[in-house]
């Protein structure tokens, strides 16, 4: 075979890739991972053998592992999905790129901006394809703000507001991995979801979180853990017995005043103690022209504020959209694309970038992760002080 030929096959191989974590976002990246039909799910890494087997069984996955070091050492493999509760994003990003591999990580992409820094520097010093799974910007109608914002619709934003609320961790009795500062870091409920508010917001308007005035509060002092494992979103119901109490340092909830740019004002909370929301990530942005708003238990509808006109809402028509935002809507007009989907979109950027070096980055990456780090930090040490603090 003459160099030529081979180079041509080489590009044609089916990438593979490595899940670390077998929880309710492992089964996710795996199923998402699949749908692009470009890339091989070649083994999943947990933290005991029969665990990671029991795992791979359940998803048809023929190589498992209890240490993930194990396949890092595998040359065969591109790619390593990190899916592991928090604390363990940092040393597995770390020795993955040591290892030579591609790596998509979960949020929050380590447990500080320290930590994240060096991973950025290494993902440079190697020349790795890297990504922090920020996902939820790839709905449809949020790309589809993006690209109408930038076209002039809303004119110049002077303010915006919104929320991510949840309740599932509402009762005293929920317990999950990320209730613990050790495993999930000093914040929890701004990491776990208002960093994908802030996200979202930043990736929309362009405009960046200069500054904040924070106020976080943990309304559980204790809570009752189950003696024995309980997956993310499962809920509680277990008998008394079968719990024990323990402290709790990591808020419930939070309000954040924002400034972003030179002009804009914003304001949101992040709670996961909000009785009868389930996920509600809303986003209300304000110009001088219009307005949008997008509710993520409703993704297919954008509402469109107007002055001296009707206001709009707008169902997701792939057909309506401008060129930039219809690549994110693979399913027609009556069609819905929701949660899952938007792992499969940006998943389908990491790969096409690892396939092909010279393509254009459209995710988010690990300056990204280390970005809504600081984020955090300025909330904790804002809501601490009770003061305005300026985003490093």
């Amino acid at each position: 075979m003459n160099n030529r030929t081979h180079s041509s096959t080489a590009k044609k191989r089916k990438l593979k890739a490595a899940v670390f974590g077998t929880g309710f976002v492992g089964r996710i990246h795996v199923e998402g991972v699949r749908r692009l039909g470009t890339v091989e799910v070649a083994a999943i890494a947990a933290s005991d053998p029969a665990k990671a087997r029991q795992f791979a069984d359940e998803v048809g996955v023929s190589r498992s592992s209890g240490d993930y070091r194990e396949l890092l050492s595998d040359p065969a493999i591109d790619a390593i999905h990190i899916c592991t509760p928090n604390h363990l994003h940092f040393p597995m990003a770390k020795a993955a790129m040591e290892a030579g591999k591609h790596v998509l990580c979960e949020k929050p992409l380590a447990l500080t901006s320290v930590q994240a820094q060096k991973l950025v520097r290494l993902a440079r010093e190697r020349n790795l394809v890297n990504c922090t799974c920020h996902n939820l910007r790839y709905y449809p109608q949020v790309q589809n703000m993006r690209c109408l914002y930038e076209a002039g619709e809303l004119g110049e934003i002077h303010s915006v507001q919104g929320t991510y609320s949840q309740d599932w961790l509402l009762y005293d009795t929920d317990y999950n991995w990320r209730i613990e500062r050790r495993m999930n870091g000093a914040s929890r409920t701004f990491a776990d979801i208002g960093t994908h508010w802030c996200d979202m917001v930043e990736h929309v308007t362009g405009l960046r979180i200069t500054s904040l005035c924070a106020d976080l509060n943990t309304f559980h002092q204790t809570r009752r853990k189950p003696k024995g494992s309980v997956e993310t979103f499962a809920g509680s119901t277990l008998p008394p017995a079968e719990y024990h109490a323990i402290p709790i340092d990591t808020e419930d909830f939070g309000a954040v005043l924002l400034r972003l740019g030179d002009k804009v004002r914003g304001a949101m909370t992040v709670s996961q103690i909000a009785t009868g929301r389930k996920n509600r990530l809303f986003v209300e942005i304000f110009g001088t022209k219009g307005s949008f708003a997008w509710d993520g238990e409703k993704p297919d509808e954008l509402w469109i504020g107007r002055r001296g006109s009707m206001n709009l809402l707008a169902v997701k028509d792939p057909t309506l959209m401008s060129d930039e935002a219809r690549i994110y809507a693979d399913l027609p007009a009556g069609l819905s694309e929701g949660y899952d989907d938007t792992f499969k979109q940006l998943f389908r950027g990491f790969y096409r970038t690892i396939a092909d070096r010279s393509v254009s980055v459209v995710f988010p990456t690990f300056e990204d992760g280390l970005r809504q780090l600081r984020i955090v930090e300025a909330v904790l040490e804002s809501s601490d002080s009770r003061k305005w603090l300026a985003v490093k």
